[in-house]
């Protein structure tokens, strides 16, 4: 079985620790539908992106503030789909917390909605929307995951899902594990491993110098 060593386990959210397409993509077409717009285009890029970035992309002549405002209520109360993927709780179970950080595009109350309704743990370091001024594909909230955690980029693994998120991982120069959830294998090319699911991922060794990561 390969296996890859690490200090510290950076896990992206949506798509790796909670199954969260459905509801996600159930509050586009909703939102969509308010404004009489195709939701296509935008659950084409929105998966691993901020709100704010997704919009700017696709509908730039919108006000981006009462639009994410809009889009942010909603998500804040949507619980319908969620549920922890296979193996996230074993997985955090066995990576000890000063040693795992989530980081998401989704702001800190959507998220940790999203854990809680998902019966997952709220990480000790929990980097969001809010506490970064660029998202996934910039690696601030990587970056910021791994000063808090007071681990060296290079000695981190990222488990990710979408192309945001891996180029995210990659330049903040870590090693990216990419789940095919969300995205085909082929959209994840740049990661260093790729595996269908998390299940698919188990933790072997942990230590004071670190842990390990079989696959």
């Amino acid at each position: 079985m390969p296996v890859l060593r690490c200090c510290a386990v950076l896990f992206d959210l949506d798509g790796v620790l909670v199954d969260s397409r459905g509801c996600i993509e159930l509050i586009w077409r909703t939102w969509a539908g308010e404004r009489g717009l195709d939701h296509e285009p935008f659950l084409q890029i929105a998966h691993g992106r901020r709100t704010s970035e997704t919009l700017r992309l696709v509908a730039p002549e919108l006000d981006p503030a009462t639009e994410v405002a809009r889009l942010d209520a909603m998500e804040e109360t949507e619980t319908r789909g969620l549920r922890a993927m296979a193996g996230a709780l074993e997985l955090l179970r066995r990576v000890p917390e000063t040693r795992r950080a989530v980081v998401t595009s989704g702001s800190r109350v959507v998220a940790t909605l999203r854990l809680t309704t998902a019966r997952l743990p709220v990480p000790g370091v929990f980097i969001t929307a809010e506490d970064v001024a660029r998202g996934k594909p910039d690696p601030e909230g990587y970056l910021a995951a791994a000063s808090r955690l007071a681990v060296s980029p290079h000695e981190c693994t990222v488990i990710e899902d979408s192309p945001p998120g891996v180029a995210a991982g990659k330049a903040a120069g870590m090693h990216v594990i990419a789940l095919a959830t969300t995205h085909p294998p082929a959209a994840l090319g740049d990661a260093d491993i790729r595996l269908p699911a998390l299940a698919d991922l188990r933790v072997g060794a942990v230590d004071p110098g670190g842990l390990t990561l079989e696959y």
